[in-house]
């Protein structure tokens, strides 16, 4: 199932009802078909199998990152449980977690061989099949959302309504002497998401619409490199950002290139420090979905039943009670089904209700690695 989106009023959905629907068909399909083999090669239930039948049990690797840790932890047993009253089969998932690049690398280098691969955002999708030389990651489902925004004071935005990454290159450019700061995007997902936010605005594109020759333009250059040259941080995360802006104030830093849950766990902890809440800006031209796919891989290590169990774990994790609680955790819902949290998703903690900018498709996988390239050449020299 691809990512798709469909926009109604000033909603976007990653998920269409329709398509959701058939997605869940396509579970009860696969579940049929277990049973059905089940019962061809073990006569009885799944307990012992001969050559090519269903093993007593399953083990399988899921390598993701870590931005969505505490939410898999807290939910992985709950399934475990679920799949052994449900299939008499024992299973049990081994979770890796990591930095989006770091997964990437592990997979590329065959350091890992996961079953399930869940990157920070679908734009690694086409990266990882172009450096693989084909598609290992031929179908996703996106399991949670949160939207890159750019992070501001409360009074910062007061004085200047930044509302894009252009107001930001304007006041640079003018002179104004602010604090900005987003992870680096050789390390973080994050940052990467908020570079190529950059240069598409630079180039007055979509990332979609990127190509390699925009990377090479100079006046795209100089418009990222005047963003940059306000930067006084690239860490290694997003939540180092939200962390640091908390504890540190308004003095250390007025801006910065996050995820929104980021904003919804630093929030109230900042107004109540500072009395100035960190707020969450939707840039106008548009934001991409750290979207968190799950990828079951299309590699030869992958076997039919870590597939099935694989299909299961997904199902569970898009349930309505594992969706309620990545709420908790800062993330939006895939599942249309599931109702956004008002008590989390409010103006009270930072962030709107609703996403009410375009959501933007990922850039393809050679401007990508352009991008990377020419990374160096515009972040500040001097961070």
């Amino acid at each position: 199932m691809m990512l798709s989106r469909e926009r109604k009023g000033p909603k976007f959905r990653l998920f269409p009802k329709q398509g959701y629907i058939l997605f869940l068909v396509g579970i009860l399909v696969g579940f049929l078909i277990f049973l059905a083999v089940a019962f061809t090669f073990l006569g009885v239930g799944p307990r012992e199998g001969g050559e090519g039948g269903m093993p007593s049990s399953i083990e399988f690797e899921f390598l993701y990152t870590s931005e969505k840790q505490s939410w898999i932890e807290e939910v992985t047993p709950g399934f475990e449980g679920w799949f052994r009253e449900r299939f008499g089969v024992d299973v049990h998932v081994k979770l890796h977690p990591g930095g989006t690049h770091e997964t990437v690398n592990l997979i590329l280098w065959k350091s890992v061989t996961p079953v399930v691969w869940s990157p920070a955002s679908s734009i690694w999708i086409p990266y990882i099949n172009l450096r693989y030389g084909e598609n290992i990651a031929a179908e996703w489902v996106p399991l949670v959302l949160s939207p890159v925004v750019i992070a501001c004071w409360r009074s910062f935005l007061q004085k200047y309504n930044v509302t894009s990454f252009r107001d930001l290159y304007e006041l640079a450019d003018q002179g104004v002497s602010y604090k900005y700061g987003h992870p680096d995007p050789l390390l973080s997902n994050g940052g990467t998401m908020a570079v190529v936010l950059q240069f598409a605005e630079a180039a007055g594109k979509k990332p979609e619409e990127l190509v390699v020759d925009d990377f090479k333009s100079e006046a795209v250059l100089d418009f990222v490199r005047v963003i940059e040259s306000r930067a006084v941080a690239y860490g290694k995360s997003t939540g180092f950002f939200g962390t640091w802006a908390a504890e540190s104030g308004p003095s250390a830093i007025d801006c910065f290139s996050v995820y929104e849950s980021v904003v919804l766990d630093n929030a109230l902890k900042a107004q109540k420090k500072w009395n100035d809440p960190i707020v969450a800006v939707y840039p106008r031209g548009g934001t991409l979905l750290s979207d968190h796919p799950f990828v079951i891989l299309d590699a030869p290590w992958v076997t039919r039943w870590q597939r099935f169990a694989a299909t299961q774990y997904l199902y569970y994790l898009l349930n309505e009670e594992s969706q309620s609680r990545a709420q908790k955790h800062g993330f939006r819902p895939a599942n249309p089904s599931v109702p956004l949290d008002p008590d989390v998703f409010s103006e009270e903690n930072g962030v709107q209700y609703e996403i009410r900018v375009p959501v933007l498709k990922a850039l393809p996988g050679e401007a990508m690695e352009a991008l990377f390239t020419v990374w160096t050449a515009v972040k500040n020299p001097g961070v």
